[in-house]
């Protein structure tokens, strides 16, 4: 089959690989979209220590299910399934991974496994039978399926910023999750959503998306805006979807009392040690975390959403390359001139 490989940092070669194989606990799907990831990009530039090239990459995927290993339950052939990228290891008690994507071996599709920038890809028994893979219906295409996954990714960071009623919510990164997650702040009470980042181009983007304010952070000074749009107050929930330090570093000063500060974009390897003013963190009680990846439920409500329209997922692809230009793809994607770029073999 084809395949686009990873073979070194910054290589990557579209060329004939040996085809999956197949096993009485597997699923072959053939891939009908994948879409170009941040973590592609960062692992295409500066690796991973759970990617050893040659390596296919590819988590955001959706295909059909062309073969089923007669141990597989629950999919059958001609199945129409969306994955998620992060996986049970099989191996964890319940005490030590309560989810999927807080496991400590932290396996991955397009990590440790291969991913679907290619024509098939394997689900094993790990994704099968562990949940991180939905059959979606007819009326959703193979490209918005392939979007499910990064949306459960961002519903799962939303349920940890616990946003009330009649909350300001900043999300620094005018990217498409950046975006997604003003959308998905809205409806779950957010009053006022601002979206900061420092090129104009994709803020133009974000007023087309409904957000309520953009700022670019070239241009003005952040901290003094964003107190000015909250009375003064600053925000409530606060998320970073960009890999900048800087951009970390900074949120704590935008923040109300009790804000919830959600490192939702992770930083490449070496830049991820920055400063904190922590005397803001005490004194106004400030919750900082993390978030990473999804867990299976967090798939399925994806699916739901996508699936009822209530999330209209289509809108947030703006390029879609065969898998022959998948290094144009990824410079598109690295351009950051539209949303999500999507290859289809």
């Amino acid at each position: 089959m084809k395949a686009a490989v990873l073979e070194a940092l910054e290589k990557l070669v579209v060329q004939e690989v040996p085809d999956p194989e197949m096993t009485d606990n597997s699923v072959l799907l053939r891939v009908g979209a994948c879409a170009v990831c941040g973590s592609d990009i960062r692992m295409f530039r500066h690796g991973n220590s759970r990617l050893q090239p040659p390596a296919v990459m590819g988590h955001e995927a959706a295909g059909e299910v062309v073969k089923v290993g007669k141990n597989v339950r629950g999919f059958k052939v001609g199945d129409r399934v969306a994955l998620g990228g992060d996986m049970p290891c099989g191996k964890c008690d319940e005490l030590q991974c309560k989810t999927i994507n807080n496991c400590p071996l932290n396996y991955a599709m397009g990590y440790q496994y291969p991913g679907s920038f290619a024509e098939y890809v394997i689900i094993n028994e790990l994704v099968w039978d562990g949940g991180p893979a939905v059959v979606v219906p007819p009326h959703v295409s193979f490209e918005e399926a392939a979007l499910a996954e990064p949306l459960a990714c961002c519903i799962n960071a939303m349920e940890l910023c616990r946003p009330e009623e009649g909350d300001t919510m900043v999300v620094v990164g005018a990217g498409p999750l950046g975006i997604l997650l003003t959308e998905l702040g809205k409806r779950m009470g957010v009053a006022k959503t601002i979206v900061v980042n420092r090129s104009r181009p994709r803020l133009e983007v974000a007023k087309q998306f409904g957000v309520d304010v953009t700022i670019c952070s070239s241009e003005e000074d952040t901290v003094q805006r964003i107190l000015d749009e909250t009375g003064g107050k600053g925000a409530d929930v606060i998320l970073t979807a960009c890999p900048s330090p800087e951009a970390q570093a900074q949120t704590i000063h935008y923040a109300n009392n009790r804000a919830r500060i959600n490192f939702f974009g992770g930083l490449p390897k070496g830049q991820s040690i920055i400063p904190i003013d922590t005397n803001i963190l005490h004194y106004k009680e400030i919750f900082l975390f993390g978030s990473h990846g999804a867990d299976p439920k967090h798939l399925h409500r994806a699916v739901e959403l996508i699936a009822s329209g209530e999330i209209a997922i289509k809108k947030y692809i703006s390029h879609t390359f065969p898998l022959d230009e998948a290094p144009q793809a990824f410079a598109a994607a690295e351009d950051k001139a539209g949303m999500r770029v999507v290859i289809k073999p």
